[in-house]
């Protein structure tokens, strides 16, 4: 990941008030002064790691967003936490606590919803999303409560068969845009992953914008600036 750079509430805009009462832990740096019809960028760590990773990519997240990086919600150590936990099976596969995760994504729903009325930005303004399983989170999301936001981030990161029962039907899904990358040398979730969940996008009527990164499972200067300029067109 970049280095921490994480900017405070009040390097942009201090009379914006930060969010509060999410239900989750969180760090928050607001939209530029003057910005009007602002939009509301909330991002997820991936497992191991905590609200601040995130807020290092702050420098390439558009001034007219809001910026929001939540805190999982069960921790694994020392200012360590997890969305849900999770075990790979000899195949590789990987099994995961299923009562966790829909716990956490009805956090992340109550945070983002909680989020948005306190900044005054409605949901055709809000992306939600992650790295690793952050990104796990921000699609599950996406693909179960559309209503909830305009489009969802995937760094690096899979598609849950365990949420696609309760996947939303797809005419919901209409309108909605979905972010998909991956690092070329990924070790812990291949190329393969991010390949699953844009074949199943196909099934739906999402926008989608998927590549590949030179690298493992980090992201780089030149995944940040395509990423940035995909959150400044969405604008």
């Amino acid at each position: 990941m970049p280095e921490n750079t994480a900017l405070n509430s009040t390097t942009f805009n201090p009379s914006v008030t930060p969010p509060h009462d999410l239900g989750l832990q969180a760090q928050f740096r607001p939209a530029e002064p003057g910005t009007t019809e602002p939009w509301l960028l909330v991002l997820m760590h991936g497992v191991g790691s905590n609200e601040q990773d995130l807020m290092g990519i702050a420098p390439w997240v558009p001034a007219r967003y809001h910026l929001l990086s939540l805190r999982a919600p069960h921790p694994m150590g020392p200012n360590a936490w997890a969305w849900f936990q999770f075990g790979v099976a000899a195949d590789g596969s990987r099994v995961i606590n299923a009562a966790q995760e829909r716990h956490s994504r009805a956090l992340v729903e109550q945070a983002v919803s909680r989020a948005a009325t306190q900044l005054g930005v409605p949901a055709s303004r809000v992306v939600v999303g992650g790295f690793s399983q952050g990104g796990i989170m921000g699609l599950s999301l996406l693909l179960t409560r559309p209503q909830s936001l305009r489009a969802a981030l995937s760094l690096h990161s899979r598609l849950l068969p365990e949420v696609l029962p309760e996947q939303a039907p797809a005419e919901a899904l209409q309108g909605r845009s979905l972010w998909v990358s991956h690092g070329t040398e990924d070790a812990v979730l291949p190329a393969s992953h991010s390949e699953r969940i844009v074949a199943h996008a196909a099934t739906l009527p999402l926008q989608v914008h998927s590549a590949g990164f030179p690298g493992g499972h980090t992201l780089g200067r030149q995944e940040l600036d395509e990423l940035s300029a995909w959150l400044s067109a969405l604008v």
